[in-house]
C-alpha cells in the first residue's frame, strides 16, 4: 500500500478560458471543474484510478468539501478533524495548456494539530511500501516538518519494515527536507532525507545550487539540456537523497540514482491543463515501482502518466490504461 500525507489539502477549481488571460478585463469561462486536491491527494487519486491500494492522510472536518470529494471518488482517507475550512485553489487555463494558479494559504495548524497529524500518519502507514510527503505546508508549520516526519517514520516500529519515503514539495520545506538537518530532539543517526525526490526544473536548479553543484543552471537551461539536468540531479543524490525524478515539462523527465541516469521523452500531446501533471508523474513512478519494475521502466511510466494528465481537463488524473508507456523513449545518460 502507498500512503500519502497532504498537510495542506485544497479544493481545486479549474476555470478554462476561451483565449489568453486578459488582465483587468471581463472574460467568460468555457467550463469549470472542481476536484479534491493537494499533491498527496492527487497522487492517491491517480493510484486509485489505476487500481492500486492507497490511503490519503490529511486534515479536514468531516463535512469539508475536500473530504466529500474524496468520498465521491472512492479515495480511501484518514482525516484529522480540524475546525477551519480547507483552502480553495483556483487555476485559470488558456488554450494550449498555459495555466495561472492562485493558491490560498490554508488554515493554521498549531503544534498540537501537527503532532496529531504525524501520529495519525505513523499509525496508518504501518506495513506501507511507500509514504509520499507532498505539497506546501500550511501556516504555523515549520519548514523542517517533512524532515521531522521522515525521521519519525524511520524511528517508528512499523512492524512490517520501514516504508520508502517520496517527497514532492517546493521552497523552504523542500530545501529543509533535502538538507535533512536533525532537530535537537531527533536521533541524529537517522536520516531525514527522502528515498525519492520529485522536483520540477525550477526546484532542481535551486537544489543543485544549494548542494554545491558548480555548473549552476536556470530552469530553462535544465529543461533544454537533459545532460545538465542529470548532472544537477546527481549533485542532489550525492548530498544523500536516494534518487531524483526531475520532471522537465514537455521535455520529459530524468531519473538519477546512485547507479545510473536516464532520460524519458514522450511524443508531443495536445496540452489541456498542466494542473496535477507532476503529481500524476509521481503516481506513475510509484505504480511501476510497486510492481517491481526497474528504475528506467518506473521513469517510463512516470512520463506516460504525466503526458496523459496534461492532455486531460482540470486536475483530472489518468488511469494506467489511458497512458502510453510504449510511446516513451528511454535514453541512458551520464550523470556528470
Amino acid at each position: 500500500m502507498i500512503v500519502t500525507l497532504t498537510a495542506n489539502p485544497s479544493l481545486d477549481r479549474t476555470v478554462a478560458l476561451p483565449g489568453p488571460l486578459e488582465r483587468g478585463e471581463v472574460q467568460r469561462a468555457v467550463s469549470v471543474r472542481q476536484e479534491s486536491g493537494g499533491k498527496g491527494v492527487n497522487v492517491s487519486r491517480a493510484l486509485v484510478t489505476s487500481g492500486l491500494e492507497t490511503l490519503a492522510v490529511l486534515p479536514g472536518a468531516e463535512s469539508d468539501p475536500v473530504l466529500a470529494g474524496l468520498r465521491e471518488e472512492g479515495v480511501p482517507f484518514a482525516s484529522l478533524a480540524i475546525h477551519e475550512a480547507l483552502r480553495t485553489n483556483v487555476a485559470l487555463t488558456e488554450p494550449g495548456g498555459v495555466t495561472t494558479k492562485i493558491n490560498e494559504p490554508g488554515p493554521v495548524l498549531g503544534e498540537d494539530a501537527q503532532e496529531a497529524l504525524i501520529s495519525l500518519l505513523l499509525e496508518r502507514s504501518r506495513g506501507a511500501s511507500w509514504v509520499v510527503l507532498a505539497g506546501s505546508l500550511p501556516p504555523g508549520v515549520p519548514a523542517d516538518f517533512y524532515s521531522t516526519v521522515t525521521r519519525r517514520l524511520r524511528n517508528a516500529d512499523a512492524g512490517a519494515g520501514v516504508p520508502k519515503i517520496a517527497l514532492d514539495s517546493s521552497g523552504a520545506p523542500l530545501a529543509a527536507a533535502v538538507a535533512g538537518d536533525a532537530p535537537a530532539t531527533a536521533t541524529a543517526t537517522v536520516s531525514g532525507k527522502p528515498d525519492l525526490l520529485k522536483p520540477n526544473a525550477e526546484e532542481l536548479a535551486e537544489l543543485a545550487a544549494a548542494a554545491g553543484f558548480s555548473s549552476a543552471s536556470t530552469a530553462e537551461e535544465l529543461e533544454a539540456d537533459p545532460y545538465a539536468a542529470a548532472a544537477a540531479a546527481a549533485a542532489v543524490v550525492r548530498s544523500g537523497v536516494g534518487a531524483v525524478l526531475a520532471t522537465l515539462g514537455s521535455k520529459g523527465a530524468v531519473l538519477v540514482t546512485a547507479d545510473g541516469a536516464w532520460l524519458a521523452t514522450h511524443p508531443p500531446v495536445t496540452a489541456v491543463s498542466t494542473v496535477g501533471a507532476g503529481d500524476s508523474s509521481l503516481a506513475g513512478y510509484l505504480l511501476a515501482a510497486s510492481l517491481g519494475a526497474a528504475p528506467a521502466d518506473c521513469l517510463r511510466q512516470a512520463v506516460a502518466h504525466g503526458a496523459a494528465a496534461a492532455s486531460l481537463p482540470g486536475s483530472t488524473v489518468p488511469a494506467v490504461h489511458q497512458t502510453t508507456p510504449d510511446a516513451v523513449t528511454i535514453t541512458a545518460l551520464r550523470k556528470d
